[in-house]
């Protein structure tokens, strides 16, 4: 199993890659959908740091949520139908930004030994941080595939670490 330090490396590789995906998209295509049951490229950006805060936040620290307008709107049982009025792609990206900061504090805190229980923490944040890296992932296989066919955009090459494999074609960090 790799060490916190390495997956937290990895982890921010996840999410340069979803960065290299969508940064040179406008904000209309952003919030295109390909059809009304389908999700714009915003909504799998918000959804992908909802997931991630609320992994941190009932896994190894309760806190509040960056933006708690986020968390109806990008919960994934929210039907795709009603996943409408996104935020404004700056609004998007603080929250990513937010929710990655506290990520890595929190990771960096249970790697210090400062909570309680470490060791068991140290294996739960193991474990959620390839949960964390492994769905931002999945989402981005969806970014990519609207990127290229509807949107004619090339993508960019795949994160470069041997770290990394492909399954029924996600990218997935290996275990």
């Amino acid at each position: 199993m790799l060490d916190l330090a390495e997956l937290l490396t990895e982890y921010d590789r996840s999410l340069e890659y979803t960065q290299r995906l969508t940064c040179d998209l406008t904000a209309d295509e952003l919030h295109w959908r390909p059809s009304e049951n389908s999700s714009a490229i915003a909504w799998h950006l918000g959804h992908q740091a909802h997931v991630a805060h609320f992994m941190v936040r009932n896994l190894i620290a309760a806190e509040p949520s960056p933006d708690a307008e986020f968390d109806r709107l990008m919960d994934s049982a929210n039907p795709e139908p009603e996943r409408t009025g996104l935020p404004s792609v700056e609004r998007l990206a603080a929250f990513r930004s937010a929710v990655a900061d506290r990520v890595r504090a929190r990771v960096k805190a249970v790697d210090a030994g400062q909570v309680g229980a470490p060791d068991q923490l140290r294996t739960v944040a193991q474990t959620l941080l390839i949960a964390l890296i492994n769905h931002e992932y999945q989402h981005d296989q969806w970014v990519a595939e609207v990127r290229a066919r509807d949107l004619g955009h090339p993508l960019p090459d795949d994160p470069e670490t041997a770290r990394l494999t492909r399954v029924d074609g996600y990218l997935m960090l290996r275990g």
